[in-house]
């Protein structure tokens, strides 16, 4: 079967590692995988594995949203003719050609997937006054057109349904991480950063992550020359942060770190993660330090809370996450015994509920399901729709 995968490989987020972990194990399985995304020819990393590309114009780019040049959908419906893939999966990057993309696939007659990431606060009483909820207004209409719609949540799929995507269209599919790389280990992270309990941030530094939060809780906690808090990542609030926590409180910035091999080691030497954003889709950084057993905690955003609860980790309210966390940090420094089994929930309940097979094996249901239809000329039912949903 032939996957043409419209996605991203930079500026670097949660799509660019979706996109990066999904179509590599596709290869794996024998797919043949196309991928299209906007890019200059000189961007290609070495670090993705070999397949067809093609780089589609464009005139602005950033993590959240991409603006296309006006050849773009020209140049897409030419690479779609000549690889004549059996199905696109689109993992959408906020841009006004998601909303071609049905036309195009229809006059092509390719069925069409799309994974909806946009993040959303689980609270509907803040969520409608939101940003994100605009997102998901916006795109609703868009997105009644496409074959299928993979989101991560209930809560998401109920959005949607609420918003007028027929129920049948939207399937949920979590985030996946592969459980085998991800996986408890004794490692040492630095031999310049000696600490006996380590917490760990990983994600972007942008307002909407509240990492100012976290600092902040650091800071008013007085956690101690025994504890470090390693920030890993970039974005626009982190030159500004970095100059008002700093080392002098045990808070070490890391960077953003491209090595996959070495975020993995700073995972598994780590004791806690937290995650204090305001919104969120499904954190695959949550994901992965679940997966290495750390003690998680999160805000309940987006899917976050529902990754956690019951036992896997400790929910935060999103209102407030600086005192509530000014009272769990220290219990979090003083509690080890606590802290490893809240770390054997975390790897348990990836394990049970969001591996990467598990992920890849329902795609794969998914795309079969499509590609058999379209073979016989039928549009999906309704039925087969309700069943897949």
């Amino acid at each position: 079967m032939h996957i043409a995968w419209l996605g991203k490989k930079s500026p670097f987020c949660g799509n660019v590692t979706y996109g990066r972990e999904i179509t590599n194990h596709l290869l794996d399985r024998g797919y043949q995988v196309s991928f299209l995304h906007f890019a200059q020819q000189e961007e290609c990393d070495q670090k993705w594995r070999d397949c067809p590309e093609v780089f589609l114009p464009f005139l602005y780019k950033s993590q959240i949203y991409t603006i296309p040049s006006p050849k773009s959908s020209h140049v897409l419906m030419g690479a779609l003719r000549e690889f004549q893939p059996d199905l696109v999966h689109a993992s959408l990057t906020l841009s006004p050609l998601d909303f071609r993309l049905p036309d195009i696939c229809r006059e092509l007659k390719i069925p069409l997937v799309a994974t909806f990431h946009p993040p959303f606060d689980s609270k509907l009483r803040n969520l409608k006054s939101s940003t994100q909820y605009l997102t998901y207004q916006l795109y609703a209409p868009c997105l009644a057109n496409y074959d299928q719609v993979i989101v991560f949540s209930e809560i998401q799929k109920d959005m949607l349904v609420k918003l007028g995507v027929p129920p049948g269209t939207v399937k949920i599919i979590p985030n996946g991480v592969d459980q085998v790389k991800y996986s408890p280990a004794h490692s040492s992270v630095d031999q310049n950063i000696s600490a006996k309990r380590l917490f760990v941030y990983q994600g972007r530094i942008a307002p909407e992550k509240n990492v100012e939060a976290l600092l902040k809780a650091w800071r008013l906690a007085k956690m101690g020359d025994d504890c470090k808090l390693l920030i890993i990542g970039d974005g626009p609030l982190k030159s500004s942060l970095e100059l008002l926590y700093n080392e002098d409180l045990g808070i070490v910035w890391l960077g953003f770190i491209g090595d996959e091999t070495r975020r993995i080691q700073i995972l598994q030497s780590a004791d806690v993660f937290v995650l204090p954003s305001l919104v969120e889709g499904l954190s695959l950084s949550l994901l992965e330090g679940m997966a290495c057993g750390l003690a998680c905690v999160a805000t309940d955003a987006g899917a976050d809370g529902e990754v956690l609860n019951y036992g896997a980790g400790i929910v935060l309210d999103t209102q407030g996450v600086t005192g509530q966390l000014k009272t769990l940090l220290p219990l979090l420094r003083d509690q080890p015994e606590f802290v490893k089994l809240l770390g054997r929930k975390a790897r348990e309940r990836v394990l049970e509920r969001y591996t990467l097979t598990n992920n890849i094996a329902q795609l794969e249901g998914l795309y079969r399901a499509l590609c058999s239809h379209a073979s016989f000329g039928l549009p999906i039912q309704p039925n087969l729709q309700a069943k897949m949903s």
